[in-house]
């Protein structure tokens, strides 16, 4: 098996990653719903009517060897979405983006958890040298979850992205290095710690 071409499914305690399917259109337009995500200026999550666009590019970029996209599902209902992209096997860097979840699941164990699946992969399966996590400069809760998680910030792309609404985007961009990662992997695990299990039906 190669790691950087063989996309595999990644299970936690709360969540499971899954590898993305032309069939989770319905579920993406739940997940965007929740919340009404698109609606967030700062943010590239597609709108219900336009999520199958959304999946059909994020699959074309799958085939090509750019991008392993995948859906969180908890308790085996899909709750968001995320993805490898911008994956260079000859340098052994890749990004974590296009993350997105339902309102309702956000500021749970999702996110942490979620983050120390892919980067566990990336750092021990992979062999990643170094893992890097973008966001608009504008969503300052974005950034503070990613510092939350343990990556450093490198800086600021000033008018990196033009937006769907012309607006040009600068992109704060933060890293975690091969050295780091033991570091962040106590934090992340510590974090998980502190949430509590759910109550038995």
């Amino acid at each position: 098996m190669n790691p950087w071409r063989d996309q595999v499914r990644l299970e936690g305690r709360h969540v499971t990653l899954r590898p993305l399917d032309a069939a989770d259109v319905d579920g993406i337009a739940e997940v965007s719903r929740d919340g009404r995500l698109s609606e967030l200026f700062y943010t590239r999550v597609p709108s219900p009517d336009h999520v199958q666009g959304w999946l059909e590019t994020a699959l074309a970029e799958k085939a090509a060897g750019r991008a392993m996209p995948y859906v969180v599902e908890m308790d085996g209902c899909v709750v968001g979405a995320t993805r490898y992209l911008r994956m260079n096997a000859a340098y052994r860097r890749l990004e974590i983006g296009a993350t997105f979840y339902a309102k309702s699941v956000q500021r749970s164990a999702v996110n942490t958890e979620c983050k120390l699946l892919l980067l566990g992969h990336a750092f021990e399966v992979m062999g990643c040298n170094v893992v890097q996590i973008r966001t608009d400069w504008f969503n300052r809760a974005s950034q503070r979850a990613i510092e939350r998680l343990g990556a450093k910030r490198d800086g600021v792309l000033r008018s990196h992205q033009i937006a769907t609404d012309g607006r040009l985007r600068d992109i704060v961009c933060y890293s975690i290095i091969t050295g780091e990662w033991a570091g962040v992997k106590r934090n992340l695990d510590f974090l998980l710690s502190r949430h509590r299990e759910p109550a038995p039906q």
